[in-house]
């Protein structure tokens, strides 16, 4: 889980359960070592040299698996974006133990202390990984962003790159940026307002220590990570579009929120004492949040879980594929050391981009990649709901007996669900009648760090 820090290393002993029960790989087989460590040693044979084009990347500072790097120019009133995507595909047979060992395990794995790794830390973080100052084999794709911050794919070729700088979104300066930059991710931004995208980026959770005990406090976004997000975000609209045109491809589609969820989230809003106008849609409404506010940086943590959830679709004859958030047909191919999908769709616009026919072994992966990367996402969704569950147990464990307000969000056969107006938590009260709106006194009963528990009784 990538949202939730935990300097402190409070977490440590229940994360360490979670990787047991959850079986989160603790290393690769021999056979995908020894595989990996040969194909690390394979020279680029099909990449021009674009050695002398200013490529950088952005990411945080303790990042070693490096995807993307970027370079910009203008050309008239566009300008160009130099995209390098690491060329996974270059390192990776087909068929072979690496690949067999990818479509085992479909993503990355993140939780607070660590990660297990899509590939081999030798690629991912070595061979394949775009770090500052080596030459490194590259997929670039070349996005023409208009003045409106419309992105068209210009071309995409295989290079060898060399980034000069590892920037890290905690300290990087203008200065430290190519000239553009902040242009071009204004552009992306202003077209995603205006085509009604309602994408939500909350701020990441952290642990902290608070006197004798523990809370959840919150990490503001900084704003080089949301331009650099947009960079990601224009180079993927492309990618979608010269996918779609050519009838073929993998797309992220999701639908919006519905009507059940949404009033859930008004009464969440109303939980943390946040106003939501009746006439306010729910994509309007999000867009006036600020995450540097915690009752607000805990809402927006909230609609992100509220969305219907997004899943990946192959091309179907007859059907545009959607994704509601970001208001557009939408794919991922910009973080090929993280997500197995993402290597098969930068094949695909390598193809589709320089006239050639999509490979087979591309169009049966995107056949397949549904089922592998659902169950991916929906095991690091686990583990990202057993992670907060833990972090709530540790930050209440020493709070058991004190009382808290709270307000009904929804009501089952079970009970009712609440949610603490003064605390990012949200926990079932059983026994317990009321409506959707209720506002309530609860007692803690019980924290229990090791189950991953927490219960209220009513105080009222």
């Amino acid at each position: 889980m990538k949202v939730l820090h935990d300097p402190s290393g409070a977490l440590a002993p229940g994360l360490d359960a979670i990787r047991q029960q959850y079986r989160v790989p603790a290393g690769f087989p021999p056979t995908v070592i020894a595989a990996a460590e040969a194909a690390a040693k394979r020279a680029p044979g099909e990449h021009v040299d674009r050695t002398a084009m200013h490529f950088v990347t952005l990411d945080p500072a303790t990042s070693t698996d490096l995807d993307q790097a970027f370079a910009i120019q203008t050309s008239g009133a566009d300008m160009l974006l130099h995209y390098a995507i690491a060329d996974v595909a270059w390192f990776v047979e087909d068929g072979g133990p690496i690949d067999d060992e990818a479509w085992t395990r479909g993503e990355t794995l993140y939780i607070p202390d660590g990660k297990a790794s899509l590939y081999p830390p030798v690629l991912s973080e070595g061979a394949a990984s775009l770090l500052p100052n080596v030459e490194r084999p590259a997929v670039v794709f070349t996005v023409r962003i208009s003045p409106e911050g419309a992105a068209k794919i210009d071309g995409v070729e295989r290079a060898i790159v060399r980034s000069s700088a590892k920037l890290a979104y905690e300290s990087v300066t203008p200065a430290d940026l190519p000239p553009g930059f902040d242009e071009i991710a204004r552009r992306i931004t202003a077209a995603e307002d205006a085509r009604g995208a309602s994408r939500v980026d909350p701020p990441e959770q952290e642990v902290a220590r608070d006197g004798d005990g523990f809370t959840l406090a919150f990490r503001p976004r900084l704003a080089s990570e949301d331009d650099n997000a947009a960079l990601s975000l224009a180079t993927n609209l492309a990618v979608a579009d010269l996918m779609l045109a050519h009838k073929t491809g993998l797309f992220r589609v999701m639908a919006p929120p519905n009507a059940q969820k949404i009033d859930r989230l008004r009464r969440t809003a109303a939980a943390f004492g946040i106003a939501w106008p009746e006439t306010l849609s729910l994509e309007d409404f999000e867009k006036t949040l600020r995450p540097g506010t915690p009752a607000e940086a805990s809402l927006m943590l909230a609609i992100r879980r509220a969305g219907e959830g997004a899943i990946y679709m192959p091309y179907t004859q007859g059907v545009t594929p959607w994704h509601s958030a970001m208001a557009a047909t939408y794919a991922h191919s910009t973080a090929p050391l993280r997500r197995l999908a993402d290597r098969t769709v930068v094949r695909a616009a390598l193809a589709l981009a320089n006239g050639q026919a999509v490979p087979d072994a591309v169009t049966q992966a995107f056949a397949r990649l549904p089922a592998v990367m659902a169950r991916a996402d929906a095991l690091s969704r686990q583990i990202e709901h057993a992670v907060v569950d833990l972090a709530e147990a540790v930050m209440l464990a020493g709070s058991v007996g004190q009382s808290f307000d709270a307000i009904v969000t929804d009501v089952d056969e079970h009970g009712v669900r609440i949610q603490l107006r003064d605390e990012p938590v949200v926990a079932r009260l059983g026994g317990v009648t009321g409506a959707p709106g209720d506002a309530l006194r609860v007692r803690l009963v019980a924290a229990d760090p090791v189950r991953r528990t927490i219960s209220f009784e009513s105080s009222n």
